[in-house]
């Protein structure tokens, strides 16, 4: 059996596969095929000629006390035809490893940021695979949105969370709940934060509920909420709309913990901020009476982002003492909302 040397040399050179690996694999593959036959003989080794292309098996002639003495071609019936179709196997082996680790070279420089697809209709009902081109990518259940629905042929953005090579090729894992989904589509909607005049410092998520941002500008005269809700709200708007109505707050950053306590608690207003203990981060908020519920939020949402953002814990307090006292008969939430940033996360 031959192997046509050039056509090899120009495929290896097109794929970028190194040329002598791609022929030891040919070899190592049909020495082995010739060890399975019946009437192989022991110790066979397939060798291909670099110049003349022909395949052929080497086996070694030993004497009475174990040394080669000589050395011996074989050719059973039938091994010139499985010898072609297992270089030929391998050969198509390399070319889709190739093609795969391409593939992987490619997508990988995209984690981390936000790619467009269209939904494809998939095997496992609870993963979402997205038609990225070249490859399908797989939103996970961990990775989804709860309450997000998608049939086949709907366009999607998805941020990247990782690409890798799997078993059975290029594996590429998307997601729509991570906190840093948000922040890569504010990106693409904000040209402040691609020059870098605005940057988003911090960001708490409950995935199709609520997210916190907390924004800096680093330009004087240049507001960073501003650049970020976007002229009559519009940037801020089409973040929504991606993430089908998700409320966000985006919040100015301070240095100054009590002044980043009380931002971070917004919509609501904040009385005070005491900062209790600087060294295990925790801080005492009072709020005016009226303010309480939406301090907290339902079912403590607010102040649980709040403290994710701060990395603070906030301790809640209304400003009058009568409606602490009072506040549980009445069926409100807790008048003291002890977050901490664990709790949250």
């Amino acid at each position: 059996m031959s192997v046509d040397v050039e056509a090899l040399k120009i495929l290896a050179a097109e794929k970028k596969l190194p040329l002598e690996r791609l022929i030891s694999s040919i070899e190592n593959e049909v020495a082995a095929a010739y060890a399975a036959l019946p009437e192989h003989k022991p110790h066979g080794r397939a060798v291909l000629n670099r110049e003349t292309g022909e395949l052929l098996i080497y086996v070694p002639v030993l004497g009475p006390d174990g040394d080669r003495i000589d050395t011996i071609t074989d050719n059973p019936d039938g091994f010139a035809k499985l010898a072609d179709k297992t270089a030929r196997k391998i050969i198509k082996e390399k070319m889709r490893e190739a093609k795969d680790l391409e593939v992987v070279t490619e997508f990988s420089g995209s984690v981390g940021d936000v790619i467009s697809g269209v939904v494809q209709q998939g095997r496992d009902a609870e993963i979402i695979y997205v038609n990225l081109g070249r490859v399908e990518g797989k939103v996970p259940v961990v990775e989804q949105i709860k309450g997000e629905v998608y049939k086949h042929g709907d366009r999607i953005k998805c941020f990247v969370v990782d690409v890798k090579q799997g078993e059975k090729g290029p594996e590429v894992t998307l997601s729509r709940s991570h906190p840093a989904f948000v922040k890569m589509l504010f990106a693409l909607e904000c040209p402040e934060i691609k020059d870098r005049i605005v940057d988003i410092v911090g960001i708490a998520r409950e995935a199709g509920a609520r997210t916190k941002l907390s924004v800096r500008t680093h330009r004087a005269g240049v507001s960073a909420k501003g650049a970020l809700i976007g002229p009559q709200g519009s940037r801020a708007q089409n973040v929504m709309n991606e993430l089908n109505g998700e409320k966000i707050d985006i919040i100015d950053f301070s240095e100054d913990p009590a002044t980043y306590v009380a931002n971070a608690l917004a919509p609501a207003k904040v009385t005070s901020v005491e900062i209790v203990d600087l060294e295990t981060k925790s801080a005492k908020v009072v709020v005016p009476d009226y303010q309480l519920s939406l301090a907290i939020g339902k079912d403590g949402q607010n102040a649980r982002l709040a403290a994710r953002l701060t990395q603070w814990r906030i301790d809640i307090h209304p400003d009058n003492p009568v409606t602490q006292i009072k506040a549980p008969a009445v069926d409100q939430p807790e008048v003291s909302a002890d977050i901490s940033p664990e709790q949250g996360a």
